[in-house]
């Protein structure tokens, strides 16, 4: 059984429908390895395209009529005498479930011998903390909930933040707004987008002939994999990478005092590199304005920044992100002897299974991000690596399996000692990747192939397995 808390599938792709949202990961390779896409439109899909490639997985694969829409998991226990789960959910908009409601009223009950964790890690809105935002008498939204009621011609719009949903948008509306300010804080490293369309031919080609399809993949795999030696490995290799970029800035931003502003201090890859062959472009028309004087507050009619100049606006857009660390550490989970997940800082073996939580599984865990490939290939290694757990546990005939200790501790120990010394950690910069204590609690220090290597099979040493 499947519990999803809206009313249709698709996650990110179903939440994020701002004008110009797309992937930033080339198409071929944003996909399931066993299900190719070879109608793929664009080198970089669209986010309908995706959504809609969603669907047609689920409804191939059955998973549709597993899934209970509707359904907001609230809390999740362990009864360790039961040797099960409880699950709550909050009101079933869709209709009840043959459990009932629970003992609250509120929503539904289950029981279940194993637990999957797969809410995602871009999905809770960050919003900044600007004294007066309540009092904004215009139109405000954040870009993954765009309010699409909202009639931008000729308006005075506000963008705060510069990340890479407000680096797809801002091309789009900044020739339909009276004026556009965007709110820049620290200017990101942009390299230049290869978007094309892949022509009809092409993909006709693609679907005859799917060992062409399989080896356009891994072409682009490869590729992008390469980019790991300069993240993780040494952050001096990322000079190359660097330097692609100033050139692409060079290239489209002549007026110095433009190009000075928008000109990262850290080293590239410190923060993700986003990419855009339009967002500099846009900022260079002439109803566009990029403030980088800090925003002390918001008023009725408008923002204020630190030199103490008031900037009007008919409408806020808030691109300021996620609550990647909260992905974790927001659920409400309890496992054996009342431990709390993530109390102690979000962490997992492997990203995936936690001390303390038998038959809990997370997918897009603590530390499985990526900032170099596709992470659909990170969601299936941690599938695999489920599924594998679920076997021992079904050839043991055994109720329980659970990571050892010493396994997490381990595991975790190396982990941040490789982290430490990547460009995220050396690069000078702080970003969405750490928590409130500088701790890279998002992203795998390495390449990708190293994570499927060491998870594509459960190693029983690291494993309590109890009848």
């Amino acid at each position: 059984m499947v519990l999803e808390k809206n009313d249709d599938l698709g996650g990110t792709w179903r939440d994020n429908q701002y004008p110009g949202c797309a992937c930033d990961v080339p198409s071929p390779l944003y996909s399931y390895s066993y299900e190719l896409n070879p109608s793929w439109t664009r080198m970089f899909a669209p986010q309908r395209e995706i959504w809609d490639y969603l669907r047609v997985c689920a409804r191939k694969y059955g998973v549709d009529a597993h899934i209970r829409y509707g359904s907001p998991v609230e809390r999740m226990d362990w009864d360790d005498a039961a040797r099960c789960w409880h699950v709550e959910t909050g009101p079933n908009e869709t209709g009840a479930n043959e459990t009932g409601p629970n003992e609250t009223g509120r929503g539904a009950g289950y029981r279940a011998r194993a637990v999957v964790s797969a809410g995602g890690a871009l999905h809770i809105p960050s919003y900044p903390d600007i004294p007066g935002a309540a009092r904004f008498g215009g139109t405000s939204f954040h870009s993954a909930r765009w309010d699409r009621s909202a009639d931008l011609t000729g308006r005075q719009v506000a963008v705060i933040g510069t990340g890479a949903s407000a680096i797809q948008f801002i091309p789009e509306i900044a020739g339909q707004v009276g004026r556009l300010r965007v709110f820049q804080r620290t200017p990101p490293w942009v390299h230049p987008r290869p978007d094309v369309e892949i022509p009809p031919r092409v993909r006709g080609r693609l679907e005859a002939f799917p060992l062409a399809d399989r080896l356009f993949r891994d072409t682009i795999y490869w590729m992008l994999e390469a980019r790991a030696l300069g993240f993780a490995v040494h952050p001096r290799l990322m000079a190359p990478l660097e330097a692609m970029a100033r050139r692409h800035l060079e290239g489209q931003v002549v007026d110095p005092e433009l190009r000075a502003k928008l000109t990262p201090d850290y080293t590239i890859g410190c923060k993700r590199i986003l990419l855009s062959s339009s967002y500099y472009p846009a900022l260079r028309r002439p109803n566009v304005d990029l403030v980088t004087d800090p925003i002390t507050e918001i008023t009725r009619n408008g923002l204020v920044t630190a030199d103490g100049t008031a900037h009007p606006a008919d409408v806020i857009i808030y691109a300021t992100g996620f609550r990647v660390i909260d992905s974790v550490a927001g659920l409400d989970v309890t496992g054996r002897d009342g431990r709390k997940l993530g109390r102690e800082g979000p962490e997992a073996y492997l990203g995936i299974t936690v001390t303390g939580f038998p038959n809990f599984f997370m997918l897009l865990g603590p530390n499985t991000a990526l900032g170099h490939t596709s992470v659909v290939f990170m969601i299936e290694s941690q599938v695999q690596h489920v599924l594998s757990c679920l076997r021992m546990l079904a050839r043991d005939k055994a109720e329980t399996i659970e990571v050892h200790e010493q396994a997490l501790r381990r595991f975790n120990h190396e982990l941040q000692r490789r982290l430490d010394r990547a460009v995220w950690s050396a690069g000078g910069c702080t970003s969405w990747y750490l928590d409130a204590e500088g701790v890279n609690r998002a992203l795998w220090p390495g390449f990708s192939f190293e994570y499927w290597a060491r998870t594509r099979r459960a190693r029983r040493g690291a494993y309590t397995v109890s009848r």
